[in-house]
């Protein structure tokens, strides 16, 4: 019995042994930033101990610190059951937050705020809750660009960040790889070309860069040309080797002597312990965009903006504020020609981890930062957008569900549906009046067509069948003036609003309406008298009451579409009152007339009004009232024609 009871012990010594040891060694593997091997050998111990506390808070904080935070949430879980803190329910919001699950990462910010006093750490939190609010209202950008999964260029591995210099594709990618990134596992990165034309790349050419050699054991990755192509920065670190750089740095390497020089530590990274990558030129090369987590930031990672200095290098680097940078990451910034900054964010309203976002100024000129919307962004990390056509096609990466690998590349062009074109055709149809007759054709007239701006669309002379066609926009206003010597030109406005139907019915890409008008034209007679109808005038009075204005209003349209004619305006009475009366009140009634017309912009020296009385009576005698109003008339003749 006492031999079974100490050869219990010994195994049980043995066990506590081999624990310990498997705690150290995931410890220090967490503390040298490996962190998917701490999570593989804490997960042993939680195999066996699913409570240990030491266990869930590596494994949770190495996914957090490995851009995986997404799969620590049952851990911050346990940490939570076991003894509640700030930091355990504020990282839980996050996590759950970078799974989508908003109420439940709401709940927890809101639970977090319970547990800490510290302004700094509510003011973050409140934050988070407003981020998750705001996300909820977010419209998509560029409602019609569509993302596809670049499958043929993508591998098992990750693949991201591409941009296109001189007819090629660079990328980067962890195909060919040498040995796996001990922080989250996945294979290191090198970076690779592939001829390209737009979105049209030869994945089976993809080679790794000839310009310099790849080197092995580390990531390469995030590779910037300058626009002349001349000069390669690119982001290089996480190196195994205790002799190498601390932390990730950017490298450049520069077109000398008919070839690349060896890449080399940019003094922009100003300190080997700051963390300085994801670079980009300006359109004119003259600046340089990075992100890093150098002190006096906004956050984790912030966007800095360094300018050349006159030996090429640059320097002088300037954090871009607290407009784009957050207390979150701000990474993969790409600035365009006509002022937009695009980058990536998980410190802005979003709909997940990283999204993609575009700083731009408002109709105040005010700096705002907007969202790319659904189509771009996903609840996982969508980042280094490219345009090949801006803004209607380019690249981004992510690592969204759905995809071939780890980080993909995802092309989008812009899908908007063609407009359906309707085309007004209007047949102008020109006559003349004849007397006693139907209105004739009258051809090889003048048809002149203009729009709402009072400029000219379109003329023409009417042909044997006293026709002209026009193309006229649907939903606008045209005015149309006819004119032939011999006849008073005549001027009519022509709208096709109402006339075509609604554009969302239309099968066809293109539909033509075609509609009808005509213009009768009146000889231009020389002292021909002309009867203006519905010329009304108050007992024994001479002003122009309305209804007689809007009569009037056709002979001041005569008159400004006929500028070289001068008229006499005459006015006419019954022969009820005396030869005197009828004839001053003719008079007067004329004047007015030709005071009215001369009030709607019509030169004076054109008009001339005359009283005529009772003197030309055209039915002598009259006894009915329908009679007398035929005596009572006003007229106008064309007394001259001006060359």
């Amino acid at each position: 019995m006492k031999n079974h009871f100490l050869w219990i012990c010994l195994l049980l010594l043995v066990g506590v042994s081999s624990c310990k040891s498997l705690q150290e060694k995931g410890n220090d593997q967490f503390l040298s930033g490996q962190y998917q091997y701490a999570i593989n050998t804490f997960s042993q111990i939680l195999a066996e101990d699913p409570d240990n506390r030491e266990a869930n808070q590596v494994v949770a904080e190495s996914y957090r610190l490995s851009n995986r935070i997404e799969n620590a949430a049952p851990y911050y879980q346990k940490l939570i059951e076991e003894e509640p803190t700030f930091e355990s329910y504020y990282r839980l919001g996050l996590s759950l937050k970078a799974l989508d699950k908003k109420d439940e990462a709401r709940e927890a910010f809101e639970k977090a705020k319970d547990y800490t006093q510290d302004e700094s750490y509510l003011a973050e939190t409140q934050r988070q809750l407003e981020s998750i609010k705001l996300s909820q209202g977010i419209e998509n950008y560029w409602p019609n660009h569509v993302l596809a999964n670049f499958k043929d260029l993508n591998t098992a591995g990750p693949d991201y960040a591409p941009v296109i210099s001189e007819d090629f594709l660079y990328f980067t990618s962890g195909r060919q790889a040498s040995g796996i990134y001990p922080a989250d596992g996945s294979p290191y990165t090198k970076l690779f070309r592939a001829r390209a034309e737009g979105l049209r790349v030869d994945v089976s050419g993809a080679q790794a860069l000839p310009e310099f050699k790849n080197e092995e054991g580390l990531n390469q990755a995030a590779i910037a040309i300058s626009p002349d192509g001349n000069t390669i920065i690119y982001a290089r670190g996480n190196s195994t080797s205790d002799k190498d750089l601390p932390e990730t740095a950017l490298f450049a390497s520069y077109f000398r002597g008919g070839g690349f020089t060896q890449p080399i530590w940019l003094p922009v990274n100003e300190d080997e312990t700051w963390w300085n990558s994801t670079p980009a030129f300006s359109p004119d090369g003259n600046e340089l965009y990075f992100a890093s987590n150098r002190p006096g930031g906004y956050g984790g990672i912030d966007l800095y903006k360094a300018t050349r200095l006159a030996n090429s290098d640059f320097g002088n680097p300037v954090n871009l504020g607290p407009t784009i940078n957050t207390p979150g990451n701000e990474l993969f910034p790409r600035p365009m020609a006509d002022g937009k900054l695009f980058f990536s964010s998980d410190g802005h309203p979003g709909f997940g981890k990283l999204d993609l976002f575009v700083a731009e100024n408002d109709e105040s000129g005010t700096k705002v930062i907007r969202n790319l919307g659904e189509n771009f962004n996903s609840i996982n990390d969508d980042f280094g957008i490219f345009f090949t056509e801006y803004p209607k096609a380019g690249f981004i990466s992510s690592n969204r569900e759905g995809g071939v690998g780890d980080d993909d590349i995802y092309f989008f062009e812009d899908k908007t549906p063609k407009p359906k074109i309707i085309n007004v055709l209007l047949n102008v149809y020109t006559k003349q009046r004849v007397a006693g007759e139907d209105d004739a054709v009258l051809e090889q007239t003048r048809v002149v067509l203009y729009d709402s701006l009072n400029k000219q669309a379109g003329g023409d002379f009417s042909n044997s069948n006293g026709r002209v066609r026009f193309t006229l926009a649907p939903d606008a206003d045209f005015s149309i003036i006819a004119s032939k010597t011999g006849y008073f030109s005549k001027s009519i406005t022509y709208t096709t609003r109402g006339k075509t139907p609604d554009v969302s019915t239309l099968v066809q890409d293109v539909t033509n309406i075609t509609l009808d008008t005509t213009i009768v034209l009146d000889q231009l007679v020389l002292d021909r008298s002309i009867v203006l109808e519905n010329i009304y005038y108050d007992l024994d009075k001479a002003e122009i009451r309305p209804d007689a204005a809007l009569e009037l209003d056709k002979l001041v349209q005569i008159l400004k579409d006929n500028p070289s004619i001068r008229i006499e305006l005459s006015s006419h009475t019954d022969d009820r009152s005396s030869d005197a009366y009828n004839q001053d009140l003719s008079q007067r009634r004329a004047q007015s007339a030709v005071d009215y017309i001369v009030s709607q912009g019509i030169s004076a020296d054109r008009l001339v009004a005359k009283g005529y009385g009772e003197s030309q009576l055209i039915i002598e005698n009259a006894t009915t009232e329908e009679e007398h109003q035929v005596n009572r008339r006003t007229e106008f003749k064309v007394i001259e024609i001006q060359e």
